[in-house]
């Protein structure tokens, strides 16, 4: 376990030592990242083989360090933690940033295998890559895409979980649940899941990826102030030749218009009761993210049974690890504290 002495003496002095001694992120507004280093490289990318993927990652810190796996969101990728991945890894952590199926370096080994995109084959392609590294247990920590990915593995199992942070609380799919209509302001921030249900948004998916995420960058954190190197560096993940498939039929699974490999419908049944998470935790929210819901994280308390903390970011978007990766790499070592 990394020490808070350590850890705070690494991640500066003034509001964010504070925080590491017990003033929470919410009471001021988040650390937000710099015009100097927004732009910076996350490090060279490895890949290796892992279960059906040949996975890219990036791997940073000492490698008898604790276990710390960041997983990025749509339309994002691993430069999400272009900077917490360096602050951890100065405090002792061994970090590893993995692209997604369908995003970056990551390839499918084989042509013949099923581009399947339900919710709980992310989980397994991460527990994949572990078991390849041979690390038994992390902690996990994401947003979007990554949280759902981290609360699956968190709930499924917690033996392979250290700790969790997760960005928006907890965001196992339901799919039964989601054929309820949400508040029509939540239902505007969700237009491009309707858009992509149809042949006419796959293929302006397929023609204008890189257009459309940049819109939803913006959408997403409206008082984030990226820049081009900072979106095209991003971008580049998009090319990759699953992209399509992947995004498209994940949203649509979502919504119950395709099915997953039914070797998976016993795991995607337990996810469907809502399993509850009892490893500690973390749970953050962007002030500002179209998605949060209402009530500074009550709305997903009850599925948090372990130890547990809570941090409201004030004046933060969606991406909360590039929009505020101080508070983020903080929310790690508590929720390793915890």
């Amino acid at each position: 376990m990394i020490t808070r002495r350590i850890f705070g003496k690494l991640m500066g002095a003034g509001a964010v030592a504070s925080s590491l001694a017990g003033t929470p992120p919410a009471a001021a507004a988040a650390p937000r990242a710099t015009a100097a280093t927004r732009a910076a490289p996350l490090g060279p990318v490895k890949q290796i083989d892992a279960g059906v993927l040949n996975v890219g990652y990036v791997e940073t810190g000492p490698a008898d360090g604790p276990a710390v796996v960041l997983l990025h969101g749509w339309p994002y990728d691993i430069h999400s933690y272009a900077e917490v991945a360096p602050l951890l890894a100065a405090a002792g952590y061994r970090v590893i940033v993995p692209y997604l199926r369908g995003h970056g370096t990551t390839r499918f080994r084989s042509g013949s295998t099923l581009r399947d995109p339900q919710q709980v084959v992310f989980a397994l392609d991460v527990i994949a890559l572990l078991d390849t590294l041979g690390i038994p247990m992390a902690i996990f920590a994401g947003y979007d895409w990554g949280s759902r990915t981290a609360d699956i593995i968190a709930a499924l199992w917690p033996e392979r979980c250290r700790a969790l942070v997760s960005v928006t609380g907890y965001l196992i799919t339901n799919r039964e649940g989601n054929k309820q209509p949400l508040p029509p302001r939540l239902e505007w921030a969700w237009w491009y899941q309707y858009y992509f249900t149809t042949e006419r948004g796959r293929l302006g998916l397929e023609k204008n990826r890189h257009d459309l995420a940049k819109l939803i960058w913006e959408f997403n954190s409206p008082t984030w102030k990226f820049d081009d190197a900072t979106f095209d560096r991003t971008a580049a993940a998009f090319d990759n030749p699953d992209y399509v498939a992947i995004v498209i039929g994940n949203y649509r699974w979502r919504l119950g218009l395709t099915e997953g490999d039914p070797r998976y419908d016993d795991l995607e049944r337990r996810l469907a009761a809502g399993p509850v998470i009892t490893v500690p935790s973390v749970t953050l929210d962007g002030e500002l993210d179209p998605f949060t819901p209402a009530g500074n994280g009550s709305a997903y308390r009850a599925k948090f049974t372990g130890r547990y903390a809570h941090h409201t970011l004030k004046g933060i978007g969606h991406n909360v690890p590039q929009e505020a990766p101080r508070a983020f790499a903080r929310a790690v070592a508590e929720a390793d504290r915890l």
